[in-house]
Parts: C-alpha cells; structure tokens; sequence
C-alpha cells in the first residue's frame, strides 16, 4: 500500500532521524536519489545541459547536491539562484566546486531555452499560498521550453497536505520525493503537475506513524479484498444486492447498476422500481419486485438513486433499513441528512463534484480545488463513508477522520454517461459480501477504473463496456497479485 503523510508528520520524523545520523546525511541521501533519476531520465549525463531553480532552504540544497554529482559526471551545470543570500551554502559549494556556475533569475531565460533538464528546486513541502512572482515568472519559461522538468519533493506552487494549486505552478514530468509520497502528489489537481512519482528511500521509515494522512491500495491489498466464494457457498452467502433505481425516463441507470451489481460478484441482486421489464430483458436471472424494497426480500446491502428521478419514499425506505447502503446520483439529492446521520448500518455516499457541491452548499470549482477537503467535510457532515468521484477518486470514512483512500487507476474515457451507475451496483454487491463501507468504495474504484482502462484501450467507450470488463480486472487484480 502506497501511504502519504503530512508536512507536519514528515518534518518531525526527519527531526528524530537526524538526531541519530550524521549532519548533513539526510540531504546527501536525498541528492544521491534525486541525481540518479534525473541520469535515468536524461539517459546520457555528460555533454547535457542542466538547469537548477534553486529556492532557499533545503529543497535548494537537495537540487545543488544533485547538480554538483551531474557536474562531475560531465553535465554543464547552471543554477539559477532566487534567493543568493540565503541560498544553501554547502550545496553552492559542492555545486561550484563540481564546475557548475550560478546566474541571477533575470539570466535564466536563455539556460532555460537551451536546457535538457530543469531540476526545479524553487519551494520545498513546506510552501503555502502560490508561488511568488519571480518565481511564478520562472514556473512560466519552464512551461514554455522543451526540457525535461523533474521537480524536488513536489513541484514548486502546489501545497503539499491539501492538493491545492492557488496560482502559477511548475509542471512536472518526474517528482522525486523523499522518506514518503505527501498527500498533495496523489489528490489532483497537484497530481496533475507531478508527472511521474519516484520516491527514494532516505531512512525515515521507521520514524512514520501507523497512521497516514492518505492511502493508495495496489494489486496486492486489492486481491487480499476480494471476497472469493468457497466450496460451500451459495447466492446468498456470496452477498444479495437490492437495486432501488431507475424510472421511467432513466431505465437505464437501472441496468447500469444492476450489470455493475453482477459483474461485480453479487450471488444475485433483486430490483425495485418502475424498470423491471426492461433489466429482465437484459439480465433475466435478475429477482424483480413488484413492491417496494420493504417488499423484495432478504438483502445484504442496499443501492439508491442512481436514474431515480424525484422518487423521495423509496429513498427514504431503503435509509431506514438496517443493512448498509450505497446512496448515488439522485439519491444525494433526495436523502433526508438527517435519516443518513442516524442510521446505525453503514452507509457509502458516492458524489461526484457537482453533487457535492449540492451537498455542502458550495460551488463545484470550490470542490475541485480542495478535493480532499471536500470529501472529509462530507463524511464528517453525514457520518458516512464518502465516495468522491474525479480523476482521483477520494473515499473518507464516516465522520472525516482516519486516513483518505486515493484512487488513480480510472481513464479521462470514464466520463460518460451511466459509469457512476455501474460503479454504484459494484460496490453495492461489494457491501452486500461483507466489506466495510471504505473497503468497498475503494476496491470498488479500483477495479472500476481498471475496467475503464481495459474497455477504452484509448478509444471512446459506453458504461455497458465498462460494465462488462469488469471481470477482466478481477483477473488482472488477482494474477499480479500472485505474481508480485
């Protein structure tokens, strides 16, 4: 599992580590890290033509280390200093020494022009409220020139707990960070600016607390998930989904969910609702019910809303039953927050940005800019596990606290019309197995996200494609997890 940690969490934790370990190793550690991923990404060292943006502080120390090992290797090496008098002194040094040479920010434009690589060392984890303009200025030519840009720690303009980019921000195509991945190179919109992620080891490990401000499943914590059905299982002990959805101007949404229900492992799903006519024509081993979900049999968990329209009683029926509960689409509109906030079985609620824009009386770009804010608000303001929707999918479990679940693995090609149905009937039958409701949101996600990938192979695709790989990314999940 790839875990993320405050600034506040890393700082302390390299106060502790160096304490016992020679001054100065940490940063040495760091340079070494930082300057062989910047040879692999040039491919060849001597003769190419490095730029360092270097802040003060550490972060432009990390860069004027990893410069001076790119000098001795035959690299030229040009630093261009923000902040001279208050620039790292032994890294200017080392740097000097190594035969690099320093210019003033009004000098870096043409370095910057005729660079292969930009090492952006300009603001460290601890940067707050944008770059300034100098900076800001600088961040500008970089996106312009060709060069390689390889930021330290995390790119220079995005904060590093939250994900938020105030302002003028450097985009990256690799970020080498340290000790630990920070929670702002896994949320978007910062993602989006970190290009590729490599973390190098630097000892802090043993000094990080169990408990981490972000988590990332991978293959392996994903397949130890999955519930798998035994030689004694049956429908019902492989977990009974009911699906309240669908009406009579959204019958899809309806079977959207329900293939999502049923790709995603349900022993079988029982649905209610005005489209039951036409989910038999596509699923016929489907239970259907006349009557209300009080009425439709024994359930292991409940999803509501997805197409629903303004059917409000049904909602509200399925809130008071006490198994848990996916609330989609306009479900969120319909549910009473106080019949969320008291129900005692779990319950996953699945917005995306507009509707938790709705939900926290809020506008959708606020939403965007503070995704993690966001979703922890939300689950602290209904008590239940949220399921944020984007390009980072967020899960916060009920009340806000404890560690985010982050998931990267979807496609821009899931933004079609029906995805979050099909997503919604998958973790739905997830939660009637018997996995608590972050669990399902997040392995919900995941295998989502990977059936995105599978169905697009960089084409347009429809949510029934979606719906349908499925079953594909179960097996990927599975067989890497064996492998690995």
């Amino acid at each position: 599992m790839r875990t993320a940690y405050s600034v506040e969490t890393v700082r302390r934790a390299e106060r502790e580590l160096m304490a016992r370990v020679p001054e100065g190793a940490l940063m040495q550690r760091a340079a070494a890290g930082l300057a062989a991923a910047c040879a692999d990404l040039l491919g060849r060292v001597y003769g190419r033509r490095v730029v360092l943006l270097v802040g003060s502080g550490d972060n432009g120390g990390d860069a004027l280390y990893a410069g001076a090992r790119l000098a001795r290797r035959g690299a030229g090496v040009t630093a261009v200093l923000l902040a001279p008098e208050r620039t790292h002194a032994g890294g200017l040094t080392a740097l000097l020494r190594a035969g690099g040479r320093t210019v003033a920010p009004g000098g870096a434009q043409d370095a910057v022009r005729r660079a292969d690589l930009v090492l952006d060392g300009i603001v460290g984890i601890g940067g707050r409220g944008g770059l300034r303009p100098e900076a800001a200025a600088l961040a500008t030519l970089v996106a312009e020139a060709r060069a390689a840009v390889v930021a330290v720690d995390l790119p220079s303009g995005v904060d590093a707990d939250t994900g938020e980019v105030p302002g003028s921000a450097i985009r990256a195509d690799l970020t080498v960070t340290f000790g630990t991945h920070k929670p702002g190179l896994l949320v978007d919109p910062a993602r989006e600016y970190a290009g590729s992620v490599r973390l190098v080891d630097i000892g802090l490990g043993a000094e990080l607390p169990d408990g981490p401000e972000l988590e990332a499943l991978q293959h392996a914590d994903v397949a130890a998930l999955l519930p798998t059905p035994g030689g004694e299982s049956d429908k019902y002990r492989r977990g009974v989904v009911g699906i309240a959805a669908g009406s009579a101007r959204y019958p899809g949404a309806a079977v959207l969910a329900v293939a999502g229900a049923l790709r995603g492992g349900a022993g079988a799903v029982r649905y209610v609702g005005p489209a039951g006519d036409t989910v038999l024509a596509r699923f016929p081993e489907t239970l259907v019910s006349d009557g209300g979900p009080k009425q439709a049999g024994r359930v292991q968990a409940w999803v509501v809303g997805p197409g629903a329209g303004d059917d409000a009683g049904t909602v509200a029926e399925v809130l008071a039953a006490d198994v848990p509960v996916l609330v989609d689409a306009d479900g969120l509109r319909l549910a009473d927050a106080a019949a969320v906030r008291g129900r005692t079985a779990p319950t996953l609620m699945t917005p995306h940005a507009g509707e938790a824009a709705a939900l926290l009386g809020v506008t959708r770009e606020e939403v965007e800019r503070a995704r993690l804010a966001a979703a922890r608000e939300l689950a602290a303001r209904y008590r239940a596990t949220v399921l944020l929707k984007g390009s980072t999918t967020l899960v916060a479990d009920a009340g806000g606290a404890g560690a985010v679940r982050v998931n990267a693995t979807g496609t821009a090609w899931l933004a079609t019309a029906g995805s979050g149905d099909v997503l919604s009937g998958l973790a739905g039958s997830l939660l009637a197995a018997g996995l608590s409701a972050l669990d399902a949101g997040s392995v919900g996600a995941y295998l989502h996200g990977l059936a995105g990938r599978f169905a697009a192979h960089g084409a347009p695709v429809g949510a029934h494609d979606v719906a349908e790989t499925i079953p594909e990314a179960w097996r990927d999940v599975r067989d890497r997890a064996v492998r690995d």
